[in-house]
């Protein structure tokens, strides 16, 4: 075994000089080379909603070879074109999502509409017999909540997945693992946070910034954690208090600019929230990721992990030990239990330690080059300098498995319950702050229950043309 204490730098170019040679030899892919594929093992999807999210996850999908664009649809034309030239598989173009549905060539559909459009979309996609994955929040009022599981009910051959792709992530899921055999002790906290300098900004107009069409920063950002947390503690929450405020950008949106919310499971265990829009710094993972992750805390251990942004940095998490709280001696000289009141001693923090994957372990299996990379992984790590094998996007990774559902009839990871829950955080969250008060989330069973199809679709109309009108307006500005 090589010694490591004092590897130079020289070593570690050797090393990655390896990496590479074993990489050549194993014959493994390079980024965004796609493996081709019959179009029989692939699925025909469409993608309702080419803007800004819509664009990204098509940047996304040239590296999943087991689906095949064949049509995109968007109400503006230059979106709709850059999404054909985005994909560059000659779509066909729709304007209206009703005559994609109708397109017997598209098997399945990706729905990266405005959140206020997301259940009328997705009704009509699983009611056309589409296979769906919808971007959270799936719905966007308490009614959606009911009438979208009673839809999802009657379709129980369709796949319908939500954008959650953190439920995708290697990374997470050794979290998961890590939690579940224990490896936390006792898991009582989670802390997360999605900071931003400056946030959204006003640009003529952007539908996040208005709470018609938006569920503000609770629905954007905080959702993604707010579903970390329930998969780590395997629940929803109990109830919820929080304030948020729109203290900084005076520009006409009315969402907050600013939330800090707490969330009481049942087992109280709590989740401690915050997304502001004026300072990005993330205090976890020392420093070295900006805006967002989590920390998980429990009795024997804490472990400081995030998603990363998808593009440039990947994946990454580090596990702390807990240290051992050494009790004072009470008065008299006597040790036991520390008398009330007395100082405790603390033990030096620990040094975190990076999650491994399968891929780091070391087998007697390995070649020799292989082995040696794993070696000079595990010393890189301990030396502070952390590198992920999460060799594919999460983003991506979720839209592979939507499509192998879709082939298969296997069930979502992120399936509409995981959505349904998440989605009524999103929508109490942002009761709790407007009514300032604690929102018990067994509230939801009668908000909206009553509601009449005929009602909705009347205010839905309402809310959709004023949101075409605004984007009129906007071009014109514009122009």
């Amino acid at each position: 075994m090589p010694d490591f204490q004092d590897i130079t730098r020289r070593d570690v170019i050797k090393t990655a000089a390896a990496a590479g040679a074993v990489a050549a030899v194993a014959g493994f892919e390079a980024p965004g080379i796609q493996t081709v594929k019959a179009a029989n093992d692939t699925i025909a999807y469409g993608v309702i909603g080419t803007g800004g999210r819509g664009s990204y996850l098509l940047k996304h999908l040239l590296n999943v070879s087991n689906g095949r664009c064949v049509a995109v649809c968007d109400i503006q034309q230059d979106k709709l074109d850059r999404a054909a030239d985005i994909i560059g598989t000659n779509p066909a173009k729709y304007k209206d999502y009703r005559e994609l549905l109708a397109d017997k060539n598209v098997e399945a559909v990706i729905i990266a509409v405005p959140l206020f459009a997301h259940f009328p979309v997705t009704r009509d996609a699983l009611d056309a017999g589409k296979q769906t994955f919808c971007e959270k929040s799936i719905v966007f009022t308490p009614y959606e909540v009911h009438a979208l599981r009673a839809l999802a009910a009657q379709h129980p051959k369709q796949v319908l997945q939500v954008g959650l792709q953190r439920r995708y992530s290697k990374f997470y899921a050794l979290a998961k693992e890590m939690v579940d055999k224990g490896m936390l002790g006792d898991v009582t906290h989670i802390h997360a946070q999605w900071h931003r300098n400056p946030g959204w900004v006003m640009n003529g107009f952007n539908w996040r910034l208005y709470r018609d069409y938006s569920g503000g920063l609770a629905a954007e950002l905080a959702s993604h954690q707010i579903d970390v947390a329930d998969w780590i503690f395997g629940s929803g929450p109990e109830y919820v208090i929080g304030v948020g405020g729109l203290d900084t950008w005076k520009d006409g949106r009315d969402v907050y600019d600013n939330i800090q919310l707490i969330y009481k499971y049942p087992k109280n265990q709590k989740l401690v929230y915050s997304s502001i829009t004026t300072n990005a710094h993330l205090p976890y993972l020392g420093g070295t990721r900006p805006e967002f992750g989590e920390l998980i805390m429990g009795t024997g251990a804490a472990l400081e992990i995030t998603v990363g942004d998808g593009q440039s940095t990947m994946p990454t998490g580090l596990w702390y030990k807990e240290p051992h709280h050494v009790a004072a001696k009470p008065a008299g000289g006597k040790e036991g239990a520390a008398a009330a009141g007395a100082s405790y001693a603390l033990t030096a923090g620990s040094k975190g330690l990076p999650l491994l994957l399968d891929s780091d372990q070391i087998s007697g299996d390995d070649g020799f080059l292989t082995r040696e990379m794993k070696f000079a992984r595990r010393w890189l790590y301990s030396k502070g300098v952390m590198t992920s094998d999460e060799d594919v996007n999460p983003v991506e990774t979720e839209l592979t498995a939507f499509f192998n559902d879709a082939k298969t009839g296997g069930h979502p990871k992120a399936d509409v319950e995981v959505g349904l829950r998440d989605s009524t955080a999103v929508i109490l969250s942002n009761l709790c702050m407007q009514e300032e008060r604690r929102v018990y989330f067994n509230e939801i069973d009668k908000m909206g229950a009553d509601g009449k199809p005929d009602q909705y679709a009347a205010d839905f109309a309402k809310r959709d043309a004023s949101y075409r009108q605004s984007l009129a307006n906007k071009k014109k500005v514009n122009a």
